[in-house]
């Protein structure tokens, strides 16, 4: 149960990883559901033409930083609303995999092939497992003890001050974008070569659930780590519920979202009731002669 559920969670982690800096850097980032499924659909791809998983990896990894540029550049450089410019990012993921889906291999559907090559296994667990929580030991470090981290954080803070200082903001955040494109590339890469096809739209949803992970773990490596053991916790009960219960199969698959949905209210009225305990327990300013 326990391989299964960290299993589950890297995909999650990988792209809540990658969303945490550009929310760091002042970047809201609403593409994450689009770039795991570019990386997932470059993965296959660039694993079948090579028959390397680590090309293949490394593949998705470029692919999602490619179309993160993208992202990126439209948003900052000709200041479009990154919510529409996010959610087109996503729609073109969708389009882009289904066109080349169809003139590469014929089909819009499921692509499986034989003789696929396997994902490393250690300990029972795929590769991608011990990257996520190499990565989220680093990411700790590098946020929290570098000269790039500290960076990276005050442009979110303010993007005025830390030009007035001379650092590039533009530049801080971009190197942000294209490290979650990447990551978030790797998130699909572990979806896809860990079943070794591609199924049309198979982030279903995560990456929205990483979005939610980023707040949920208050900003923080480890505590998105945790969330996103939470999350897959939930998408293995409602995996092993399926012959347990007679419950119908649709609404347990829902389930995840649905924790996901009550864990967000949660957040935010538990927030709220925190800011409004800070303003009345503040000293009053005194009256003025």
């Amino acid at each position: 149960m326990i391989s299964s559920i960290l299993v589950m969670s890297t995909p999650i982690l990988l792209a809540a990883l990658g969303g945490l800096l550009t929310e760091l850097a002042g970047v809201l980032n609403i593409a994450l559901e689009g770039l795991m499924l570019i990386g997932a659909f470059s993965a296959i791809l660039i694993t079948e033409i090579t028959g390397s998983t680590f090309i293949g990896s490394i593949g998705a990894a470029l692919s999602g930083a490619g179309v993160a540029y993208l992202f990126g550049f439209i948003t900052l450089k000709f200041k479009a609303n990154i919510f529409i410019t996010g959610l087109a990012t996503n729609l073109f993921a969708i389009g882009i995999t289904n066109y080349l889906s169809s003139v590469i291999f014929g089909t819009k559907g499921v692509i499986r092939f034989f003789n696929f090559p396997q994902l490393i296994n250690i300990a029972e667990n795929n590769i991608f497992v011990y990257l996520g929580i190499s990565l989220t030991g680093l990411l700790t470090w590098v946020i929290y003890k570098t000269v790039f981290g500290l960076r990276l954080r005050a442009t979110g803070f303010n993007t005025s001050v830390v030009q007035i200082k001379g650092i590039n903001s533009y530049n801080i955040q971009m190197k942000s974008i294209l490290i979650s494109g990447a990551l978030s590339g790797l998130g699909g890469a572990a979806l896809s070569l860990n079943l070794g096809a591609y199924v049309p739209n198979m982030t279903a949803g995560r990456g929205w659930i990483a979005l939610v992970a980023i707040y949920l773990g208050r900003k923080h490596p480890v505590g998105i780590f945790i969330t996103s053991i939470f999350f897959a916790g939930a998408v293995y009960f409602s995996n092993a519920a399926q012959g347990i219960f007679q419950i119908p199969a649709d609404l347990l698959l829902g389930f995840p979202y649905l924790i996901t949905f009550i864990a967000m209210i949660i957040f935010s009225v538990l927030k709220r009731e925190a800011g409004r305990k800070q303003a009345s327990c503040s000293p009053m300013p005194p009256k003025e002669k």
